[in-house]
């Protein structure tokens, strides 16, 4: 009894890795409660895909995780394997050596949290310590690998005379990038003491020969799973508002090591691609091995306190597996509304809920004359619609020669006309306006755009702004106002606004309506026959918005 005690991994009280704050919005830390969901999904889908056998209960396989922070997985894993083993291996010395030393295997990402990792696994940071649970090392790392790694920076075009570490004199580029990661070199260009965050994972060109280098020639890992890291400052913002994701290149390369299962938590934001995710969305939507995804779009949700606009979601990826992907959505604990099996390429970003593929199905099969319906995406304008930024003109048009009305944030200011460099033509039209940015980052979000401003003739509008549509009268602009007021309208744009951004793309599930006539929300659910079940679903989801509401200047953006 006192040596079963001993190994027991499990069962803490309280658990220490339920107790570690976060660093940072780039590498969070996994609860152990959200760890073994994942792991009770790769349970199901093993025994499932092997005749019932028990995972736990195979003393052949290999499982890594290559981004390990504090070591949750491999430890819960371990715990597994001690249980599952227990038959084929009695002794629990032996088999506790034969875990950690033939099973488990993991890749740090900093010094920090490679000591805690082992802290987790062996219960010592040394693995050969005299505190370690494993026996049979004979290096202080054990199977939990981790060096710093510097980046690889190409393409400055700043230098400065300096000199290498022998004192001989170079020249030496100060503003380049990662090749790798991307990452900023002004950022992270950092001294020895510091840590680069040069993940090993992802600094490579050949991630198997790598892997080779770390574990041995024979290295193949049945099982990879973890939570990587999930973005870097890249130097372009305060506050961490600028980032670079990078968490879809530690899923590229775990997926390029071939692993009979993945499992991995990662934002969301993915679903509709954004900044450097359009490639990886593409790539994840048309991946048939995805078995099962797991949504949780609220935020704070699954990590408390740790603000990832658009949420988070953990998947399984299985090499076998070529067919539809179950997707469950959790609010919470919760699992909301129906589990579907489906093909998640049906459309050109990942659609969340499964009660809003039906919706969309019927208004993408709506046809006219045979042929499909055009979208307002493609008249929403760009960014940036008449080239002004955020500039502030004179409170009133005294004093300027040719005055233009510009609608800025939460704020109406007059500019020369001389000011407009884009789409000049706009000017002297009707047209609507909304915000690019509203709402909470998906929490709550139920109002999805801001008020639309309908502006005369004579008006602009700032970055702030993207112009809906441009109208040859004002009737037709309050049409269309009106039109974006629905409920309707707002629940197709909430299906590709995963965080409180709005861009021309937002809009391309928006069918693009005749404006000389009112639009109303009953209108539109005959339109396209939707059901009483699915406008319940539609107005659980999107608050009323009154079509008699004034039109106002507003922008609601929480960066």
């Amino acid at each position: 009894m006192i040596e079963q005690a001993a190994f027991s991994l499990r069962n803490r009280n309280p658990d220490v890795l339920t107790c570690i704050a976060n660093l940072s919005n780039d590498e969070v830390f996994t609860p152990p409660g959200l760890a073994n969901q994942m792991l009770d999904t790769l349970t199901e889908a093993w025994t499932a895909a092997n005749d019932g056998a028990n995972i736990w209960a195979d003393k052949t396989l290999r499982f890594l995780d290559p981004f390990t922070k504090s070591g949750v997985f491999l430890r819960e894993i371990t715990s597994r394997l001690v249980e599952g083993l227990k038959d084929e291996i009695p002794d629990l010395q032996e088999r506790v050596d034969h875990i950690l030393t033939k099973q488990i295997f993991g890749i740090g990402i900093t010094q920090l949290t490679s000591l805690i990792a082992r802290r987790s696994v062996y219960c010592s940071k040394s693995a050969n310590g005299s505190h370690s649970i494993a026996k049979s090392f004979t290096a202080q790392a054990g199977n939990i690998w981790f060096e710093r790694v510097d980046h690889t920076w190409v393409g400055a075009t700043e230098f400065i005379e300096t000199a290498d570490s022998n004192g001989k004199p170079i020249r030496k580029g100060i503003n380049g990038r990662c090749k790798f990661c991307g990452a900023s070199q002004k950022t992270l260009d950092r001294g020895a003491g510091l840590e680069t965050h040069a993940y090993d994972f992802i600094h490579t060109g050949n991630i198997k020969a790598r892997i080779a280098e770390l574990f041995g020639d024979e290295m193949q890992f049945d099982v990879i799973i973890g939570n990587p890291p999930y973005q870097l400052g890249d130097g372009g913002g305060g506050g961490g508002a600028s980032a670079t994701p990078i968490y879809n290149l530690f899923v590229e390369n775990a997926l390029a090591l071939d692993p009979r299962y993945a499992v991995m938590i990662t934002p969301s934001r993915w679903f509709s691609g954004g900044k450097g995710l359009e490639e990886f969305r593409d790539r994840m939507l048309s991946d048939h091995h995805l078995m099962k995804l797991v949504d949780h779009p609220q935020l704070y949700d699954v990590f408390p306190g740790v603000k990832i606009r658009g949420g988070v979601s953990y998947w399984l990826w299985g090499r076998d597996h070529d067919g539809d992907c179950e997707v469950v959505t959790k609010i919470g604990s919760e699992v909301i509304g129906e589990s579907s099996f489906r093909r998640l390429d049906a459309y050109d970003v990942l659609v969340r809920r499964n009660e809003a593929v039906r919706i969309l199905d019927r208004i993408a099969g709506y046809r006219i004359d045979g042929r499909p319906e055009a979208n307002l995406g493609d008249q929403v304008s760009a960014r940036k619609p008449f080239g002004l930024t955020n500039q502030r003109g004179k409170p009133t048009a005294a004093g300027i020669k040719d005055p233009v009305l510009v609608y800025g944030n939460q704020i109406t200011s007059y500019m020369e006309r001389s000011a407009i460099t884009n789409n000049k033509s706009w000017i002297d039209e009707w047209k609507v306006l909304l915000v690019k940015a509203h709402g909470t980052s998906g929490r709550d979000d139920v109002t999805i755009l801001g008020e639309p401003v309908v502006a005369g003739p004579g008006t602009a509008c700032t970055e702030t702004y993207l112009v809906i549509g441009i109208c040859d009268t004002e009737a037709e602009a309050r049409s269309l106002a009106g039109y974006m007021r629905t409920r309707f309208v707002r629940f197709l744009v909430s299906l590709r606004k995963i965080t409180q951004n709005i861009t021309r793309d937002s809009y391309r599930f928006v069918p693009k309506l005749p404006v000389n006539r009112a639009w109303t929300d009953q209108d539109l659910y005959e339109r396209y026959s939707i059901s009483p079940e699915q406008i319940k679903f539609i107005e659980s989801l999107i608050a009323e918005r009154p079509s008699d509401e004034p039109a106002e200047s507003s922008a609601d953006d929480d960066e």
